[in-house]
């Protein structure tokens, strides 16, 4: 056929534009402002590495120096480009406020206003702490070890990051509901933010379906994200045209493959949302479907939790929390999710001769759940 499959295919052959993260643009502020903290001069348009090594530059909007009664400040900000994703942080100006820390400490995040504190467990952060997710937190730390070697600096640095209507734009999100109170979260486990118009994501999943097919593939990943397409990938050894960027259209995959069969599909994704998929679920948005904390409590308890350990999965402020409180117990969350998705996924296909095995995963790319296809 001469297509490319993949993610890349799936991209290309979307016809939408990516765009990048809050994380991405916030590593780009601080970088220019540490820079301009230590020589004076403000690098525009300022390159930053991603954790897939693409070097994007981005252009400054704003950008300025104080001096403040505890030292001086360098500041510095980005005008975020969602490309033609609808996201509501499209057009934001993330900011980074970097002066110097205290020796030895390193990198300090702080949450200027825009960005919010983390009030509840259950999320990668600790309470208290801003809501500067752990990726973005590493390419900030990243990005001024660069400055710092380039421009003799210690790199024990505060970094305050903020956007600018930020609470105001939260409000749209699920962030009050989890606990993330004052603002946004910086965010983005790549730096680029994958467009999802419905119509044509769902176009570009069907054509990676027909090119996996063509190129005689017998087994296919639909993963959620970056992260679960490569635990898919080191799990099973598939092929870049044997990838289907699912993101959140699980339907869309099964659907299509009931009418145009591949023998054996694996569906990899993040816990929370393939615990929707186990409900029922085939639209794995967070604006059109929820983690229902009542149903993995009647899953664990059906694993042999007890009456506790029920109640605190029910009372669980996110899915996260809840394996975590599986785990710890010795009770297996994460495969009864695993078995509860795939037979969702097997009901879609049913009278398809398609076998289907689940991967779970949380944040960090670790497996927590699995569940095998079903013998004959």
């Amino acid at each position: 056929m001469g297509e490319v499959g993949g993610r890349a295919g799936q991209l290309r052959s979307s016809g939408l534009r990516p765009g990048w993260t809050t994380g991405a643009c916030a590593t780009a502020a601080t970088k220019a402002a540490y820079r301009a903290l230590l020589t004076g001069v403000f690098p525009d348009p300022v390159e930053i590495v991603l954790p897939k090594g693409q070097r994007p530059a981005f252009a400054l909007a704003v950008e300025g120096i104080a001096e403040e009664p505890g030292g001086r400040r360098a500041m510095a900000g980005v005008v975020k480009d969602a490309g033609d994703d609808p996201d509501v942080t499209h057009g934001a100006l993330v900011r980074s406020t970097v002066w110097a820390g205290e020796p030895g400490a390193g990198v300090v995040f702080r949450a200027g206003p825009g960005v919010g504190t983390v009030t509840k467990a259950g999320l990668p952060l600790a309470v208290g702490e801003p809501a500067v997710n752990p990726v973005p937190r590493q390419l900030i730390r990243e990005a001024v070890a660069e400055v710092a070697a380039a421009c003799g600096g210690s790199g024990d640095v505060v970094v305050e990051i903020s956007v600018d209507n930020g609470e105001e734009i939260a409000r749209s999100t699920w962030n009050p509901r989890l606990g993330i109170l004052g603002g946004l979260s910086i965010l983005g486990t790549t730096g680029v933010v994958v467009p999802y118009s419905c119509s044509a994501w769902i176009d570009s999943i069907r054509r990676g379906v027909d090119v996996a097919r063509a190129a005689g593939r017998t087994h296919v990943a639909g993963c959620t994200g970056s992260t679960s397409e490569r635990t898919a990938v080191a799990v099973h050894g598939l092929p870049e045209d044997a990838l289907l960027d699912m993101g959140d259209f699980a339907g869309a995959v099964l659907k299509y493959l009931k009418r145009h069969p591949v023998p054996r599909l694996t569906i990899a994704g993040g816990f929370a949302k393939l615990s929707k998929l186990a409900v029922g679920h085939l639209d794995l948005h967070s604006a059109r479907s929820q983690v229902d904390t009542g149903y993995l409590a009647g899953l664990a308890r059906a694993g042999g939790a007890g009456a506790e350990l029920t109640a605190a999965v029910a009372a669980a402020n996110t899915a996260l929390e809840a394996i975590q409180l599986c785990r710890a117990a010795g009770v297996p969350l994460g495969d009864l999710v695993a078995e509860a998705a795939r037979a969702t996924a097997l009901g879609v296909l049913v009278g398809s001769p398609v076998a289907v095995d689940v991967i779970c995963i949380d944040r960090a790319g670790t497996i927590v759940g699995r569940a095998e296809p079903l013998g004959p």
